[in-house]
């Protein structure tokens, strides 16, 4: 039997660290994460030894503030240089998959994109989290989210697990990739706000392109995106959240 639990999980574009006003922090970005109070962190746009940034590792530094664990994964690589995504976690993870994702057909803002899989150790038990951030064209991101619906992601993991997929996905509310990620979980955004919430750009969001999935292990219980200044000033994107309870599979077994 698993014990219920709320969890808060936050998924943000982080764009570097830099804000708005040109400026980069990564103990800014920091700051306003902790002012969230997550559980889990899915960031994506993190440099890792760049000349840009100082040869910071902004993933470990954020982590660090929030006295969490992190694992971070590039996309892509220039000599000692790196780019790419994290996950962090204030319980105990496990790399279960890191790897890079269909980018061959880019064409605009050609890059190589990534996905990172951990299982995290939650007092209500194992929850398998997949972070990404997709291509801007349109037949890479449908052949990156073919892969993310095939069997090295989560087609690996068994339905009855609790899992997550979440973003920036580069694909806005009834795109081809968010209709095909929707038959194998739920959108939970849509399904518990009965709409969409935007988070593109930062400071006057028009666009929908941050979400998050689950399966029905994943019961929601609120869904936010914080769109005062002090937030919409730190990167180009808004923050997307979502408290959920991890449920007994019996639960969630009589739901579907």
């Amino acid at each position: 039997m698993y014990q219920i639990k709320r969890v808060r999980i936050l998924t943000f574009n982080v764009h570097g660290c830099v804000g708005l006003d040109f400026r980069q922090s990564e103990e800014r970005i920091a700051r306003r994460i902790a002012e969230l109070a997550p559980d889990l962190v899915a960031l994506q746009e993190l440099d890792l030894g760049r000349a840009r940034s100082a040869g910071r590792d902004q993933a470990s530094l954020i982590a660090r503030h929030l006295s969490f664990e992190s694992h971070f994964h590039p996309a892509m690589r220039w000599k000692d240089e790196r780019y790419g995504n994290a996950i962090l976690s204030r319980w105990p993870i496990r790399l279960r998959r890191a790897a890079a994702l269909p980018s061959e057909h880019a064409v605009l803002f050609r890059e190589s994109r990534a996905a990172l899989w951990l299982e995290i150790s939650t007092p209500a038990g194992p929850l398998q989290v997949i972070n990404t951030h997709l291509g801007v064209g349109r037949r890479e991101r449908r052949e990156q989210t073919h892969a993310l619906v095939g069997p090295d992601w989560l087609g690996a993991i068994p339905t009855d697990t609790p899992t997550l997929l979440t973003g920036d996905f580069n694909s806005r509310p009834g795109s081809e990739p968010i209709a095909l990620l929707g038959r194998s979980l739920v959108d939970l955004v849509k399904k518990n706000r009965g709409r969409h919430l935007r988070t593109f750009p930062a400071f006057w969001p028009l666009l929908t392109l941050d979400h998050v999935f689950g399966n029905a292990r994943i019961d929601v219980t609120n869904i936010d995106v914080p769109s005062d200044w002090p937030h919409a000033l730190v990167s180009d994107h808004l923050p997307l959240i979502v408290d959920f309870e991890i449920v007994d599979p019996a639960v969630s077994a009589r739901a579907t």
